[in-house]
């Protein structure tokens, strides 16, 4: 228990980033968790994850094995939004928006992609 009489939490969260501006919005995520972590004495790990566009840049793919993976043991997954121009011209089956889809069907997730980057 902390000080407010609430239980302590801990939880590994990946982080995908993924493009445009969905970096600057789950840094000013974290930095909100980080602050909800120390009010009230909850711990957050954060693992990096590669989603959309960051993906395919780095993996060639819009989504990795090694992405599913840490998703896959992570109590939660914070995302960004995904996509622009400098993919525009990707392969359909390896658009940045593909990563989303994949994610989707392995988790059975029930949240919405909102395209300003908040989910």
């Amino acid at each position: 228990m902390n000080k407010k009489g609430s239980k302590k939490m801990n939880y590994k969260i990946a982080l995908l980033k993924g493009d445009g501006i969905g970096p600057e919005i789950v840094d000013e995520a974290v930095k909100v968790l980080d602050k909800i972590g120390e009010k009230f004495g909850h711990k957050f790990e954060y693992t990096q994850g590669y989603l959309g566009g960051e993906s395919i840049d780095k993996y060639g793919i819009p989504y990795s094995e090694e992405t599913a993976k840490i998703c896959k043991e992570s109590d939660s997954i914070l995302l960004g939004s995904v996509g622009g121009p400098k993919w525009d011209n990707v392969d359909p089956d390896k658009r940045p928006e593909k990563g989303t889809s994949c994610d989707k069907k392995r988790f059975g997730s029930l949240y919405k992609f909102k395209t300003s980057g908040f989910v």
